[in-house]
């Protein structure tokens, strides 16, 4: 099964790593793919998985389930959580890809649609980098097929002179595609997934032929339902998917469970301290959030006003490996409220006028006279200024 093929610099040390099942080493990329960064998890699932599986895919869905879920195999193989949340919203995700429907996860930004979509490619096809990124300047190529131009001119149309796109390969190999962002994509080149939603057909009119997918292709596509009016799904092509939202976490601690986790992942890529050095500034963070984010203190006395941004789990996890950063280069190396006092300030005053006024109300009113937080409040107030 192909993969992207890492190419070595001369003199680098770095080793080319073309074949699925050979995980590169940490050192070599500073992110692998999931089906590489986790591929000992992989492996153990395939091997005790004895459920029946659907065609061309690696796992079960019972095992792809557990892969992001987390869980203990009847060896004593521990695999790690991928997504902390409502475990039917995975169980519907996972049995949607088993159907003939494709996959919508939809949810504000920054509640792991591209993390779960990365993973449940990784986990049902063994590969996830058949990959359409969504923008707004997303060509219909992109997601159809485009042509090598040399080739093109010197013999007219032929298959050697088609591109394909990754929807393509995925139709023609039985795996898993994968569309970020779809309602940042023109909708003229969202309709084109319409034929091959329904049709399981790709039209190739210049050559006079068509691709058809064969058994284990299905297609996961992720849109944010704050970008409402930027490019709205058709009542067409919204009917090829089965919609699963994503929601924010549901409690402090959960929030907190997610953000240590993927602050730990990160930190070991990046050399950084050690996470539960700073669990309380996390605890700090993720309240902070959480309390802008509903209007409302944690319990429940005091309404505050709510900034522009969405002040996501994602945004937690970049202001904590932010202050981990400055804690390790600049500090002892243990994560302070100075260290995270800067990140949030960019994660809140996003409207420098608007965003502003409510940031210093907050301080004021709440921080300020929390027990603990002083600390907190002068990093903020020195940041602010």
């Amino acid at each position: 099964m192909p993969v992207p093929e890492t190419i070595a610099q001369p003199g680098s040390g770095v080793e080319t790593d073309t074949g699925p099942g050979r995980p590169q080493a940490a050192t070599e990329v500073l992110r692998p793919h999931a089906e590489h960064a986790f591929a000992d998890e992989l492996a153990a699932l395939a091997v005790a998985d004895d459920r029946p599986r659907p065609a061309r895919w690696r796992l079960s869905p019972w095992a792809v389930a557990t892969y992001l879920l987390g869980g203990t195999l009847p060896d004593g193989t521990v695999i790690t959580p991928k997504y902390v949340g409502p475990r039917r919203i995975v169980e519907v995700a996972v049995t949607t890809l088993a159907t003939d429907r494709a996959l919508l996860l939809l949810g504000v930004p920054g509640t792991a649609k591209t993390w779960v979509s990365e993973h449940l490619a990784a986990a049902v096809s063994g590969d996830s980098t058949l990959l359409v990124q969504g923008t707004a300047g997303t060509p219909e190529e992109a997601v159809r097929y485009g042509w090598n131009y040399a080739r093109l001119l010197a013999h007219g149309p032929s298959r050697e002179a088609l591109v394909p796109s990754p929807v393509m390969r995925a139709m023609s190999q039985g795996l898993t595609a994968r569309v970020e962002e779809l309602t940042r994509i023109p909708a003229d080149v969202q309709d084109t997934l319409i034929t091959i939603l329904s049709e399981k057909t790709l039209p190739v009119p210049e050559l006079g032929q068509e691709v058809q997918a064969v058994p284990g292709f299905n297609l996961i596509a992720t849109a944010n339902d704050r970008d409402r009016g930027v490019n709205e799904l058709s009542s067409a092509l919204r009917r090829r998917f089965n919609t699963v939202v994503l929601p924010l976490p549901a409690s402090p601690e959960a929030e907190v469970d997610i953000v240590t986790r993927r602050v730990e992942q990160l930190g070991r890529s990046l050399e950084l301290p050690a996470v539960p050095d700073g669990v309380d500034e996390i605890r700090r963070v993720v309240t902070v959030f959480r309390e802008l984010r509903d209007g409302v203190t944690t319990d429940g006395r005091t309404r505050i006003k709510s900034p522009s941004g969405t002040l996501s789990t994602a945004e937690a996890i970049s202001v904590v490996t932010g202050g981990l950063a400055l804690a390790a280069h600049f500090g002892d190396g243990v994560l302070r409220p100075g260290d995270i006092a800067a990140g949030i300030l960019g994660a809140v005053v996003r409207d420098p006028a608007a965003d502003r006024v409510v940031w210093q109300e907050y301080l004021e009113t709440v921080v300020r006279e929390r027990d603990g937080w002083k600390d907190f409040y002068r990093a903020c107030r020195e940041v602010s200024a």
